[in-house]
């Protein structure tokens, strides 16, 4: 099999000039995550946070910038052994947060970057607003480590694109946040709005979009300190409205289009009809769907044209784990 052509990088260094190779990477300890606190006081802590840190700009002891990876899975996270590939040698440029179902108990090994990561957390159900709740959770969390400066949502069925230099470089550096936002006519879009959000929030403004965002801190923090539109929502986004499609789409399509892109950075196939992606079990995973999933789009990246549009992709089954392990140093240029 001939070798796949190279890939189109953005341009690096973009403002603000940070690059993974310019940083030379400590490896503090994870910090604990387990803490007492319910979720009104953990959002007033985290909104509180830019506070303090603004004095440390100030003083200049504000670490290196990391990125969060933040998981919202049901349980076991099956695919970790190719993330863990994915972040070796990056230890403090990142940092992991895993929201899981409060009854699973099983812990990740102490070698796995995984370990010692899992937040506080509550049951989420499929379709039920309390997947927006479990969001805001993960973002609170990530919000309290001052030096994460984006925030990115993955599932139990995602996996990295590309390694860990190429990700961080494009998204530290990103001038904007990728969350997928567009108006939809119909049952699934617009057939969803419900008229007592009115007038806050009026039908020509109701958005959609993908749960699997990436965002800044600026607007991370705006996101968790939301009171007036979260309270609208998780009373009138019921029964066939999916707060997770909804909420943060046109959230930030009302307040904050200028700093977004529109579109999401996790590829996922929506190429069969129903509620749920296409699925990727093991014989799907082909050198060939790797590449192309790498490079055959094209996008805006901080108002230039670029190849690489899709930094994650899933749904990913766990049988799919021993092959992505095999391609990964020669097509996701990790491990």
């Amino acid at each position: 099999m001939s070798s796949p052509p190279p890939l189109t990088l953005p341009q690096l260094p973009l403002q603000p000039n940070v690059s993974v190779f310019d940083i030379e990477p400590s490896a503090p300890s994870p910090l604990p995550l387990a803490h007492g606190m319910d979720d009104e006081e953990l959002l007033w802590r985290a909104s509180m946070v830019h506070k303090i840190r603004d004095k440390e700009l100030m003083k200049k002891k504000v670490p290196q910038p990391k990125i969060a990876f933040m998981f919202l899975v049901r349980g076991p996270l099956p695919l970790a052994p190719l993330w863990d590939k994915f972040f070796l040698g990056h230890e403090g440029l990142y940092s992991i947060y895993v929201h899981a179902n409060p009854l699973y108990n099983q812990s990740y090994p102490k070698q796995s970057a995984f370990y010692g990561r899992r937040i506080p957390s509550k049951e989420v159900k499929w379709g039920k607003f309390n997947m927006v709740e479990a969001e805001r959770r993960l973002l609170a969390n990530a919000l309290l480590d001052h030096s994460n400066e984006r925030f990115i949502l993955l599932s139990e069925s995602c996996i990295p694109l590309f390694n860990f230099s190429t990700v961080y470089s494009y998204l530290i550096n990103s001038t904007k946040s990728h969350i997928q936002v567009y108006d939809l006519k119909g049952a699934t879009g617009r057939g969803r709005y419900d008229y007592h959000m009115s007038p806050l929030v009026r039908l020509w403004q109701w958005r959609k979009g993908s749960q699997w965002f990436e965002m800044s801190r600026e607007l991370a923090i705006e996101v968790i300190s939301d009171k007036k539109y979260f309270t609208i929502f998780s009373k009138f986004c019921k029964n066939s409205c999916y707060g997770d499609e909804h909420y943060l789409p046109t959230y930030v399509s009302i307040n904050f289009w200028k700093k977004n892109t529109n579109r999401t950075v996790t590829w996922v196939d929506w190429s069969i009809l129903g509620p749920h992606p296409g699925k990727f079990e093991r014989p799907h995973v082909t050198p060939t769907l790797l590449q192309k999933l790498r490079s055959n789009y094209t996008c805006e990246y901080n108002g230039k044209k670029t190849n690489i549009c899709f930094l994650f992709a899933r749904k990913f089954m766990p049988g799919t784990l021993i092959r992505l392990m095999k391609f990964s140093r020669k097509f996701l240029k990790f491990g």
